[in-house]
């Protein structure tokens, strides 16, 4: 990491400007009283307005992250699940985003985000497909999982959410009684959808917890957070490259490669689908038994361990695997 994005990234973490808690932030009563939450309230007006800006507080939440996160998603730098809340993948995007653009402060960040003047919402109608399904309940179980034909959305919310990279609870706030059906309009955010185009190579960071594609003058093209490793299963940082890249995959379960499966687990070959616990991609690397995958829970990406993988969103996962082929360097690092 340079030396301006440690120096940025403390600046997010510690030395904001301190502001009043606005009404619509979400508020608990003092004094451990048990008392109904109250959840923030989202205009899209607001969102959609470039004068809707707040610091970079952490833990903060509210429109002004909202727009901050879409415009992030749509600059490739990705959030990872846009959920209005200023989470550590959110700081780490700032970072990113600022050290791309050799930026310094907030203002400058948000005049630079605010370039992109396409609206942050924008109205969408449900159609048929998103309603396909099948939609059934995903039990914890692996050899339960390897019974099922396909490990599907669970529900059709989770399944629009996830389509427009948005939280379901961020959805439905946008969305009040929204009705998840064939034509029924709804506000979405403008994610991102088209690729930036091939890289050159890629960096997986231990440090920053972040995946990275730069093209061939070293520029970066596209940042993701990510579950990196664990205790158990470190990231194997070094040299290698990209063997090949399968959508839809099967996942080959072998309990003998977790250090924590069930001592009653044998191997199983399980069924696609984008909640396979390797998502909707798997980018192989040369390292065996290692690779860049999606997940089935996008809200913990860059939150939890993994099992020496390189967990992605589905939606970010499937940018990468469009930006690389097969011999693309990919870099592990600390």
């Amino acid at each position: 990491m340079s030396r301006f994005l440690c120096v940025f990234f403390v600046f997010l973490l510690c030395f904001s400007p301190l502001a009043a808690a606005p009404e619509k932030t979400r508020k608990r009563p003092a004094g451990g009283a048990r008392s109904r939450v109250v959840e923030v309230r989202y205009d899209p007006a607001e969102i959609n307005n470039a004068a809707t800006r707040a610091p970079f507080l952490p833990g903060s939440e509210g429109p002004a992250v909202v727009r901050a996160q879409i415009l992030l998603d749509r600059a490739r730098i990705s959030p990872g699940e846009i959920d209005g809340k200023l989470s550590v993948n959110f700081q780490r995007a700032l970072a990113g985003f600022a050290a791309s653009r050799n930026l310094s402060g907030e203002e400058a960040i948000w005049q630079a985000l605010n370039a992109d003047n396409a609206p942050a919402l924008v109205p969408y109608r449900i159609t048929e497909d998103d309603l396909k399904g099948p939609f059934e309940r995903i039990p914890e179980d692996m050899m339960e999982k390897a019974e099922l034909t396909y490990l599907g959305y669970q529900s059709p919310l989770e399944a629009v959410a996830e389509k427009f990279h948005v939280s379901p609870r961020l959805l439905r706030a946008l969305n009040p009684g929204m009705k998840i059906r064939v034509d029924e309009d709804i506000t979405v955010p403008n994610v991102a959808t088209e690729s930036p185009g091939k890289a050159a190579s890629v960096v997986v960071s231990r440090s920053t917890r972040t995946v990275a594609a730069f093209d061939a003058a070293g520029k970066l093209m596209s940042q993701y957070p990510a579950t990196i490793g664990s205790e158990h299963d470190p990231l194997p940082v070094g040299d290698w490259k990209i063997t090949g890249v399968f959508r839809n995959p099967h996942f080959n379960y072998n309990p003998e490669l977790f250090w924590d499966a069930d001592p009653s687990h044998s191997k199983a070959k399980l069924p696609p689908g984008p909640n396979s616990p390797v998502g909707l991609v798997w980018i192989d690397l040369s390292k065996e038994h290692y690779g860049i995958h999606g997940t089935p829970e996008p809200s913990r990406i860059g939150h939890t361990a993994s099992h020496g993988c390189i967990r992605l969103t589905n939606w970010d996962a499937l940018e990468l695997a469009d930006m690389v082929e097969k011999g693309t360097p990919a870099i592990l690092k600390e």
